[in-house]
């Protein structure tokens, strides 16, 4: 039969990583928020068994007064457990969730500190203790601290989305609204189309602010100007990797030895491949930076292993192709094909 107390404890877990994740992750939009606090919650739950769990636990007696009657029970069992065996980040990050559902926010944000004394270059600890903080603060701020952790979440996760959004909340919260504005704007090639419409209307209410005009979409480009991409899987490599599905592929084009932003770019799924797609200017990510307006790009496909637009680890590319616009046939990309 299972223990009681481990079932009580992982039922409290899932109801407050699923609650607490969700809630975090809203200004993100919401199929973001929903996707990632899937993963908060299959996360949480592991943390818990990490923290204050073991498998003998499922098969040794435990006296039924020590089973929590309640989520408080619960809670205050977790904080002993870890001031008796605090080297347990999984445990520290847990507690901050759970006090973070019980409106204890300073508790919360204690917690996610401590969390980072074992784990200092986690990024989304680091964000999420970050998010802690602001919560704690009197005026919801993020403080010189708090920013910090983000900026390192940057450093280790280049495209690291939630750090960028609260980086960008900072800023507009600094009075820079124009930097928040910059630092969205560079979210949008990363992000889904839903969670992309969320997040411009969070860009042009800061440009507004900012006595900038809207990141207005772009009207359809003329005939003959968008760049037809044919990009398929190296079979060899399609039989010997077996990608995900579920992968993302981004197919983009950018200046010829130029910054690494590019000026046009799609997100796609492994799933999809092969595929056929028309680069325009209603794919590009940067109002000020027009595809039609250039004489040559380097065009390229990538499946991102991180999900972000910008290169990372374990990133698989076709060779680059450099075309000369109006390009008058299609550009072929193979993912993963040996090097010439």
């Amino acid at each position: 039969m299972v223990n009681t107390s481990v079932l009580l404890f992982a039922l409290l877990a899932v109801a407050v990583v699923l609650a607490v994740a969700l809630w975090v992750l809203r200004p993100l939009g919401r199929p973001l928020a929903v996707a990632v606090g899937a993963l908060a919650l299959c996360a949480g739950t592991g943390g818990l068994y990490l923290a204050v769990g073991t498998p003998a636990a499922l098969r040794a007696p435990v006296a039924a007064a020590d089973a929590p009657q309640s989520l408080e029970d619960a809670v205050a069992q977790l904080a002993a457990e870890l001031e008796r065996n605090p080297a347990q980040p999984e445990g520290w990050v847990l507690l901050g969730r759970s006090q973070a559902a019980l409106g204890n926010a300073a508790a919360a944000r204690d917690a996610y500190a401590r969390a980072l004394d074992y784990a200092p270059d986690e990024p989304d600890l680091l964000v999420d203790a970050a998010e802690a903080r602001a919560l704690a603060h009197p005026q919801r701020l993020f403080d010189e601290q708090a920013v910090a952790w983000l900026q390192r979440a940057r450093q280790l996760v280049p495209g690291h989305a939630r750090a960028g959004w609260f980086i960008g909340v900072a800023q507009r919260q600094a009075g820079q609204a124009a930097a928040a504005a910059r630092t969205w704007e560079a979210l949008l090639p990363g992000v889904d189309e839903a969670t992309a419409r969320s997040l411009r209307l969070q860009i042009d209410a800061a440009r507004a602010d900012a006595g900038l005009p809207s990141l207005d979409a772009p009207a359809a480009p003329a005939p003959g100007t968008g760049l037809t991409v044919k990009v398929a899987l190296d079979p060899d490599y399609a039989a010997r990797a077996q990608p995900d599905g579920e992968a993302v592929v981004f197919v983009l084009a950018r200046v010829p030895g130029g910054p690494p932003m590019p000026v046009a770019v799609e997100r796609h799924r492994v799933r999809d491949l092969p595929l056929e797609v028309v680069l325009d200017d209603r794919d590009s990510p940067m109002p000020t930076q027009k595809l039609s307006a250039l004489q040559e790009v380097e065009v390229l496909a990538r499946i991102s292993a991180a999900g972000s637009a910008s290169r990372g680890e374990g990133d698989v590319e076709s060779a680059p192709v450099r075309v000369r616009l109006p390009a008058g046939e299609a550009v072929e990309l193979v993912i993963g094909a040996p090097a010439p």
